[in-house]
């Protein structure tokens, strides 16, 4: 993998220095996933009723999620403007401040899960059945979000300097880690016992620890001089708290409305299509959250492009990188959605061969259905790059917040019967159409296209109104904290 130096990332051809910058970001996303797809594959071969039992787990992980990215992308924003305004010590304080932001925000919504998760999943309105087996996933995998977060965090500051190659390796050892204890654990290998869901559940949280301990060594200097924690950078500085959780919070909002319209949907999922829906929906959402990586590298590698081009004065450029980065982002997503719905069925197969005929038809109905939408999917990861990297992080909470609420879950809602109580935290919908478990999958469809359409039409409307050179002067002034009135200031 090639090296991107500083001065590239200010001056070099946007589209290269993108694709050099993203390629290990998504080599990186996809051993990530991988994480997700080993627990998926080797469960499906335990049976249907592991994938549900995990499937069901999964919103609920999601939604804890969002308070990772509180500390974990605040920084990351944060650190790169720092760097590209030459502000080494100032990147270094916000790094440390930002790992306690993620420790201390994850570890308060962790604690209380952990210790009553039976209760939350009781919430989900999970069959009996399948109860006792995700509340033990649940809980384990929620123990290590803390862990995760800080290293999340100290990741996010080597691509806030470039050096996406580093959080390839991080996240590689921790997949390696997950490969060989998973199948050990969930089937049992000499001494150790099958323990079944459970085992996938230790798992990943092994691989959690793994990584945390690698990333902290590069830190530290071992192997690694891009960006390095110095002693003077371990105080706390409730300056660098404010601004971290001003622009992260946001952004941690947004994916928390987003997280939980997927709990409600969920429980759409349970009442209308059963444990054979909610596998279903379990094989789509594994398959799109991979399919997501190159977008997701490529919107990582935009905000600290962007972040560093604001804060060397270059709003031009930061304007060039949001759009170009879009456009090849949908011209590729167009590829990989006609090859998912070409094969759905060869995909569902590898992914779970134990499905019901029942639960194979829906999973093969999902996969061609997102695969449909996955342009615009793809293309809104990097447009939020562009408001994120101007700190402008409200946008993108606004944006899921539409997204979600307005179109996904009234379009989902008309898939269970004309009154019924939906499982997730008990909520009763009237009036619902009874279109079955098939309504659901069109409303993540719909809600793809609509939410890139509006957020593109945003886009266009702020930039004209020199959003990017507005940030510029803030970036440069050392204002970041006060970027949600700016931001506020931009849209009048």
């Amino acid at each position: 993998m090639l090296d991107v130096d500083r001065e590239a990332i200010t001056e070099g051809p946007v589209g290269r220095v993108l694709l050099v910058l993203a390629a290990p970001l998504v080599a990186q996303n996809v051993v990530y996933v991988a994480n997700a797809l080993v627990d998926t594959f080797w469960l499906g071969r335990v049976g249907e009723d592991a994938v549900a039992a995990v499937g069901l787990s999964l919103p609920v992980q999601s939604l804890l999620g969002a308070t990772v990215v509180i500390g974990a992308v605040g920084t990351q924003i944060l650190v790169s403007q720092r760097a590209g305004d030459g502000d080494e010590a100032g990147a270094r304080r916000v790094a440390v401040n930002g790992a306690l932001v993620a420790l201390a925000v994850t570890a308060a919504v962790a604690l209380p899960v952990v210790a009553y998760a039976d209760e939350v999943v009781a919430l989900l309105g999970a069959d009996p059945a399948l109860a006792g087996t995700t509340a033990t996933y649940l809980a384990i995998v929620i123990a290590a979000l803390p862990v995760g977060a800080v290293g999340d965090t100290v990741e996010n500051c080597f691509t806030a300097y470039g050096d996406t190659r580093a959080v390839f390796h991080v996240t590689l050892v921790g997949v390696l880690v997950n490969a060989v204890a998973a199948p050990v654990l969930i089937f049992g290998v000499g001494p150790a016992p099958a323990l079944g869901v459970a085992g996938a559940a230790l798992g990943t949280a092994l691989a959690g620890v793994a990584g945390l301990l690698w990333v902290l060594g590069y830190a530290a200097g071992i192997g690694r001089d891009t960006f390095r924690l110095t002693r003077d950078a371990f105080a706390l500085d409730a300056a660098a708290v404010r601004e971290v959780v001003a622009v992260g919070l946001p952004l941690g909002g947004q994916r928390g409305v987003s997280e939980l319209v997927r709990v409600l949907v969920v429980g759409l999922v349970a009442v209308a299509g059963g444990a054979a829906g909610v596998a279903a929906y379990t094989v789509g959402a594994r398959v799109a959250t991979l399919a997501i990586v190159p977008a997701l590298g490529m919107q990582q590698a935009a905000q600290s492009m962007i972040g560093q081009n604001l804060g060397a004065d270059a709003p031009e450029r930061a304007r060039r990188t949001t759009t170009v980065g879009t456009g090849m982002v949908v011209a590729g997503f167009l590829a990989l959605g006609a090859l998912q719905f070409l094969f759905a069925g060869g995909i569902a197969d590898l992914l779970a061969p134990d499905l019901t005929a029942t639960g194979r038809d829906l999973a093969v109905t999902y996969l061609r259905i997102l695969g449909a939408s996955y342009w615009a999917l793809g293309g809104t990861y990097t447009l939020l790059a562009g408001f994120n990297g101007a700190s402008r992080t409200r946008t993108s909470f606004v944006a899921d917040l539409v997204k979600y609420w307005a179109v996904r879950f009234p379009i989902a809602v008309a898939a269970v019967p004309v009154a019924t109580t939906v499982g997730a935290f008990g909520v009763t919908v009237t009036p619902g159409l009874g279109w079955g478990v098939e309504a659901v999958f069109w409303a993540v469809a719909a809600s793809n296209v609509v939410g890139f359409l509006g957020l593109g039409a945003y886009f266009l409307y702020t930039t004209r109104r020199g959003m990017f050179a507005n940030a510029a002067e803030r970036a440069g002034g050392g204002d970041a904290g006060d970027a949600a009135a700016a931001e506020a200031a931009d849209d009048d």
